[in-house]
């Protein structure tokens, strides 16, 4: 019986002890992602076309990439030309 005792007190000490609490914590960690920061929706070039009493179209680009506002008045351009 008092074979049993020390048993047990053996065990419930081995699960309170710090060396069990740090392993426990360092398998446990916080770590951050990344990908869910950098992802930024791109937002459409805003358009505002004019028609002048002459027929004429003018027309203003607004919007976050200077690329895109580039390819869409090439494309405004081509299209009004043809």
């Amino acid at each position: 019986m008092r074979r049993i005792s020390i048993v047990i007190i053996a065990l419930s000490l081995s699960f309170f002890s710090p060396a069990a609490y740090t392993a426990e914590k360092d398998a446990f960690q916080f770590k951050k992602q990344l990908e869910l920061q950098q992802v930024k929706l791109k937002k459409p070039v805003k358009i505002k076309l004019r028609r002048s009493a002459k027929d004429e179209y003018t027309w203003e680009l607004t919007g976050d990439d200077a690329d895109e506002i580039i390819r869409t008045d090439k494309k405004l351009r081509k299209m009004l030309n043809q």
